[in-house]
């Protein structure tokens, strides 16, 4: 069996990591024997769970998986590692003792002289997202919550507009009131782009028990102001069940939504 090929991949909050994975994952043409693997990021998994809906065939590996991750390695042809900036750049030596692989460090351009750039066989200049005044990261599962989409979209305006402090960067995967789930993405000083909706099935029967959570990461964030406005964007349980019927009863008729 031949060796998998181990990336690892690193860099500054923002600038493109996970897409210059998923880039690398488009080129491949079969992702049934391509793993990946995102060490830190505890019970708000954003990252694996946005790769895993559009990758199905793709493992995704989080916290507390390490050791299947680490037995599936030999097994596979290709092997992907994120490390988030919140990471010490030597994290993954521990698990990779025994592997050969390469490091990527995506970077902004203008952003010299750095651990990464001693750090990376290879430089990726990303996002030219400023690489200082971030000394926050606030993460919140919400994992069988439902949010009205039209108080996500001011929630989100909110967040990507100063409200709750200085916010660099903020990702979310959130279940709406029509049944879909929802991604959003935000950069500073990248044109901000549309809600993504997952390619996943519609939930319309209770709370869901799919993964749903926000991660935001700037300077001086309100995490107490964040927190509620979250928790007033969640609907109650009479709410949700009257949505789904909704839903249920307008697909049933063939009706758009």
């Amino acid at each position: 069996m031949s060796k998998p090929k181990i990336t690892v991949i690193a860099g500054v909050s923002g600038t493109g990591k996970t897409t210059w994975i998923c880039q690398q994952i488009q080129n491949q043409p079969d992702v049934n024997n391509i793993i990946y693997f995102s060490p830190g990021t505890g019970n708000v998994p954003i990252d694996q769970n946005r790769i895993a809906s559009e990758y199905p065939g793709l493992k995704v590996f989080g916290d507390g998986q390490e050791i299947e991750f680490i037995n599936q390695i030999p097994k596979s042809r290709v092997v992907y590692i994120e490390l988030g900036f919140y990471l010490e750049l030597n994290a993954i030596t521990p698990i990779l003792e025994n592997f050969t692989y390469h490091t990527v460090a995506v970077i902004p351009k203008h952003l010299q002289n750095s651990e990464y750039h001693t750090w990376g066989k290879q430089i990726v200049h990303g996002a030219p997202i400023p690489s200082d005044n971030v000394d926050a990261l606030w993460r919140v599962s919400t994992q069988g919550e439902v949010i009205d989409e039209n108080s996500l979209e001011e929630l989100w305006y909110e967040i990507t507009h100063g409200a709750y402090g200085q916010v660099a960067r903020a990702k979310g995967i959130f279940d709406v009131n029509d049944g879909r789930s929802l991604y959003c993405d935000f950069v500073a000083g990248i044109p901000q782009t549309d809600f993504l909706e997952l390619d996943l099935p519609r939930h319309l029967q209770g709370r869901p028990q799919r993964f749903s959570g926000l991660e935001v990461v700037g300077h001086k964030l309100d995490q107490v102001g964040l927190k509620q406005t979250l928790s007033d964007c969640c609907l109650p349980e009479t709410a949700i069940l009257q949505y789904q019927e909704q839903v249920r009863q307008v697909l049933l008729t063939g009706q758009e939504l």
